[in-house]
């Protein structure tokens, strides 16, 4: 049995409340699995170096332009893969945070609820 609050005391409008949150919520579910499908590339280096990641954060590919490979100068490539894949993962995050600043974003117009997403 559900319990009713009487329409005059702001039952209505909770309703509503908890019906777009719970929109909000599927919504949310569904952007984080197509964004966990998306594939990114990004360059370092100057074009050096690319990383191609997936939403989950997974590294897909890496590709080195041969003129990097130096012996006498492994330091740069090291430096040049780890900015790559340290982008790689902000692309991702960063695109994910834009997306789901998208949907969450009218709840925090909502009083009460602006802390919640």
């Amino acid at each position: 049995m559900k319990a009713r609050i009487p329409q005059g005391m702001g039952g209505g409008s909770m309703q509503s409340m908890l019906k777009q949150a719970q929109k909000m919520q599927e919504d949310m579910a569904a952007k984080q699995a197509e964004l966990e499908e998306r594939e990114y590339t990004v360059n370092a280096g100057g074009g050096a170096v690319s990383v191609r990641i997936n939403g989950k954060k997974e590294i897909l590919e890496l590709n080195i332009d041969p003129d990097l490979l130096d012996p006498d100068d492994v330091e740069t490539l090291q430096d040049i893969l780890i900015a790559g894949c340290n982008q790689a993962i902000r692309t991702v995050e960063d695109t994910a945070a834009g997306e789901m600043e998208k949907i969450t974003g009218a709840m925090s117009g909502l009083p009460g609820m602006g802390g919640l997403f």
